[in-house]
């Protein structure tokens, strides 16, 4: 199994408060507060969508964690240039064959809920997609995540339809190493040849007000 679990949206020079109004504005609807990921040194708000998928914003804090972390070097590599789309994420079943390949371990993340439950998953390829924006990184939930998954904090009211993303699906195809498996679903995606840095362009969302491209 492989398939399109979420896209990350990194925090402008606003703040968190801002780029989330900004957002939930444009789409019209509500989100969920998210929480801090402390081995990360990052925190986040959610979006949940139809299809088991979700819209993360994301800020790295001022913390040790953020500066060893790859995902917080990431966090903060997006912010500091402006923010946007950070990156996606796939979700799969097994990442011991992209940790043979990637000659390193996955390495846990988690976030706690107010009631004291936690959410916690190993995930991979944050160092590639530092290196080349356009490749996804991959997460496996652990057990007992299904109630808790960011997609289910609420009945979602927008669905995600389309991604443009400069660069080649014939390298995300290499990072994946999964020429059968479309990650993507029912997801419509558009190559653009890029022209400065790849990765992420825009993002289409099916929303109550509409197709909105952010």
């Amino acid at each position: 199994m492989m398939r399109l679990d979420h896209v990350s949206y990194a925090v402008g020079p606003d703040g968190m408060e801002a780029t989330v109004e900004r957002i939930t504005d444009a789409l019209g609807v509500e989100r969920v507060r998210g929480g801090i990921h402390p081995r990360f040194g990052t925190r986040n708000a959610i979006i949940p969508l139809e299809n088991r998928q979700y819209l993360e914003i994301v800020e790295v804090l001022d913390h040790p964690s953020a500066d060893k972390a790859p995902f917080g070097q990431a966090v903060r590599n997006r912010s500091l240039v402006g923010g946007g789309w950070m990156g996606w994420c796939v979700c799969v079943d097994d990442l011991s064959p992209f940790e043979e390949r990637l000659g390193r371990k996955a390495v846990p993340g988690n976030r706690k809920f107010p009631d004291g439950q936690e959410l916690t998953w190993q995930q991979i390829g944050i160092k590639g997609l530092i290196a080349d924006p356009q490749v996804p990184y991959l997460l496996r939930w652990n057990e007992g995540s299904d109630e808790l998954h960011p997609s289910q904090a609420y009945p979602p009211e927008a669905t995600l339809t389309k991604l443009s993303i400069a660069g080649s699906p014939d390298r995300v195809t290499e990072w994946l190493a999964s020429p059968r498996v479309d990650p993507f679903e029912d997801v419509d995606v558009e190559w653009i040849a890029p022209s400065g840095t790849p990765g992420i362009m825009s993002v289409t969302f099916q929303s109550p007000k509409g197709d909105v491209t952010i």
